[in-house]
């Protein structure tokens, strides 16, 4: 019997609401040494569905000694975790600088009507200018950032397919009991798949970063701009 949670099902969007809020848990010592439970808890919740998986009346019989060469495999699972942790992260930063960015555009459109003469009404208006320029970049950015969330998420449900295959051949290697009624090919097929179709959003990605690179190009265009005619004092080499 497949151990299965239907993606699009409204158990698995609780699930995932669930997994948003443990994947911040960390320990002391930082996000790669998250208790392990916690660490299979997001995973299966983040990228179980559509995962096949060795049940766990299965790998409760491997001999300790067994469980040792699953470590590899657990590692790069906690590094998947970690990752998306990264992303999501990113995505809410750059969400509060388009925020601050939409405050700045806001201010320097307010600057050109109560501009005192031309030359700073022409300073005014290249901050417009620079701007909305930021923003563009930001937005544009976020694009990336989501794309990258969405490699992450990915990332992670292949190396629980990977984790599912190694623990399905450790068993098998022990003659586990249960373990033969499992179909090996099932198991490395899912893991090609998860693989072929991160490597097409991997292309995917691609392009929409080269999008975002023409877009922050005319922003620094801008900014050059601005930072000429007031002698660097208007422009920041950040992103604020």
């Amino acid at each position: 019997m497949k151990r299965l949670i239907p993606c699009g099902s409204p158990a698995a969007s609780s699930l995932r609401f669930v997994a948003g809020k443990l994947s911040g848990v960390t320990s002391p010592r930082g996000p790669a040494h998250r208790g392990r439970a916690t660490l299979f808890l997001v995973a299966l919740l983040v990228a179980g569905c559509g995962v096949k998986r060795v049940p766990d009346s299965i790998i409760e019989k491997l001999p300790y000694e067994s469980r040792i060469d699953l470590l590899e495999a657990e590692n790069d699972l906690a590094i998947a975790v970690d990752r998306l942790d990264e992303t999501r992260n990113e995505v809410q930063r750059t969400k509060d600088q388009i925020r601050r960015a939409k405050e700045r555009l806001s201010a320097a459109n307010g600057e050109v009507g109560s501009a005192a003469d031309e030359s700073s009404k022409e300073i005014a208006k290249l901050a417009v200018v620079e701007a909305d320029a930021r923003l563009d970049w930001l937005r544009a950015r976020q694009e990336v950032n989501k794309q990258e969330e969405k490699l992450a998420e990915m990332a992670l449900t292949c190396a629980l397919a990977r984790f599912e295959q190694s623990k399905l051949d450790t068993a098998r290697k022990k003659k586990i009991e249960g373990s033969e009624a499992l179909d090996p090919v099932e198991f490395e097929s899912q893991v090609k798949k998860c693989d072929e179709k991160y490597a097409a959003a991997r292309d995917e990605a691609k392009n929409v970063s080269a999008q975002a690179d023409e877009v922050k190009n005319k922003w620094e265009s801008s900014k050059s701009a601005l930072a000429k005619k007031t002698f660097d004092a208007r422009a920041s080499p950040y992103v604020e």
